[in-house]
């Protein structure tokens, strides 16, 4: 007997219980909660699961998309996510991994970038992918067997989660939300709260999970609190609690960890943003921004002002060598130490006739240049940091998912302070003393993003 048709004679058992399909089909071994999930889905039709991260979400995810597809007669299965990165680098990228472990799935299905498909079925037996920016790209779905899987809920909008919703009337059409519970409001949050009847939901924390780093859990709750929003949102799967003082809330912060990031074909703006420590608890970090897009953040303990040079010096070289027609703006805190990597660089760049580097140097305490900002603002520090707010709020700048940063844009609050009363960021002893380390890697993608604006004051 070949494989397919053992396949064929097994496909009940698969149908009644993905675990079997699991074991048997795609080599998957689930833990314990990956168990229950299956189950749950199996009997059931709406599933959400929110969880800290690294649990596996994405593994269970790709291969109940698997068992679905290969299982069920003439099935529609649309996986979505809000960014075109999470789903097709991550989810169906995942999806092909699963394909290629199994030894009968290969000669079943047929996988594309953007379609998996049963041999011979193109048209009416797939799965696709559809990337969650319109309500309209999850409608006209209507098969007796439908599943709809949900990457990164929390990241979707409403009205793209109520499209989904309003597709699912055929006799076997479940629905998978899966993420990080980033926002306590909306339609994924609403699965656990008020629509929670019509639901069966599970919360999995990181700490439970054997695929997590126990210690990274660790060290995130010393540095932030085991009552931080980042360690609730990351580690325990909760949502955040609200923080009416803090500057930039959690869910802004962790929006822009899935704004789709630009192409790189002829950048706008190249910048790279550095807050300068030398030795002790703090770190030196530079950050660099390609037209909102921070693409890469370098962080460095206990090397001296030259060392520090030097490698914004290797940065912009790099960036020189990929885009030779652009400037590359080096924005340096230039508070303190900051100011002698400020010279050694303009020594370099004279030195060396680098042409397209341009120094621009920033004192955190300086008056806001721009002129409107400025009646809002206390100082040029909690300027810029509203320049990251307002661009990840509005989706227009991508970060890099790295704890350290969000938890340090998350936790720093603000005051009003002066007369007229202005917006001012809390000071790094303040933060201090409430037992947070140095905002620096925030600090440093914040320089990343400043434009200096030249006005010409009036007196008066």
């Amino acid at each position: 007997m070949n494989r397919r048709d053992i396949f064929r004679e097994r496909i009940r058992l698969y149908r009644q219980d993905p675990l079997i399909f699991f074991r048997e089909v795609t080599r998957f071994q689930p833990d314990d909660w990956q168990v229950k999930a299956a189950r749950a889905i199996a009997e059931g039709r709406r599933l959400a699961v929110r969880s800290g991260q690294g649990v596996g979400k994405t593994a269970f995810e790709a291969n109940v998309v698997l068992w679905f597809l290969a299982c069920f007669p003439y099935p529609r299965v649309v996986c979505t996510a809000p960014t075109r990165q999470q789903l097709n680098d991550v989810l169906w990228a995942e999806i092909a991994k699963w394909m290629e472990s199994s030894q009968i799935l290969g000669l079943l299905l047929n996988w594309t970038k953007t379609r998996v498909y049963m041999r011979g079925y193109e048209k009416r037996w797939f799965a696709v992918a559809r990337t969650a920016t319109k309500p309209e790209n999850m409608q006209g779905f209507h098969e007796d067997n439908m599943l709809f899987v949900v990457d990164e809920a929390s990241g979707v909008a409403d009205p793209i989660l109520e499209a989904v919703l309003g597709t699912l009337s055929g006799p076997n059409n479940k629905l998978l939300y899966c993420g990080n519970p980033t926002k306590a409001t909306g339609g994924f949050a609403d699965a656990f709260g008020r629509d929670a009847a019509t639901w069966y939901t599970m919360t999995v924390s990181s700490r439970d999970s054997p695929r997590t780093n126990k210690d990274n859990i660790a060290a995130l709750e010393a540095k932030y609190g085991a009552n931080s929003n980042v360690v609730r949102v990351r580690v325990d799967g909760l949502p955040p609690l609200a923080e009416d003082d803090v500057f930039i809330p959690i869910s802004i912060a962790e929006q822009a960890t899935m704004n789709e990031p630009v192409e790189h074909i002829r950048p706008s703006r190249i910048a790279i943003g550095v807050d300068v420590a030398r030795f002790g608890d703090d770190q030196t970090v530079i950050s660099t921004n390609i037209d909102n897009d921070i693409v890469r953040i370098d962080k460095r303990h206990g090397q001296d002002l030259y060392k520090t040079a030097e490698d914004i010096l290797a940065a912009y070289i790099s960036l020189h060598g990929r885009y030779s027609e652009s400037t590359v703006y080096a924005v340096i805190d230039d508070t303190g130490l900051g100011g002698g990597v400020t010279d050694i660089l303009r020594h370099e760049k004279e030195a060396r006739d680098l042409n397209y580097l341009e120094v621009i140097p920033v004192n955190f305490g300086a008056a806001v240049p721009d002129k409107e900002a400025a009646q809002n603002y206390a100082d040029i520090s909690t300027w810029i940091w509203s320049v990251l707010r307002d661009r990840a709020q509005a989706g227009v700048l991508h970060l890099p998912n790295d704890a350290e940063l969000i938890a340090q844009l998350s936790t720093r609050k603000y005051v009003f302070a002066g007369t007229p009363p202005k917006i001012k960021l809390e000071s790094k002893d303040a933060l201090k003393k409430r037992g947070l380390p140095s905002p620096d890697i925030a600090d440093s993608v914040a320089l990343a993003l400043y434009e200096p604006v030249c006005y010409t004051w009036e007196l008066g």
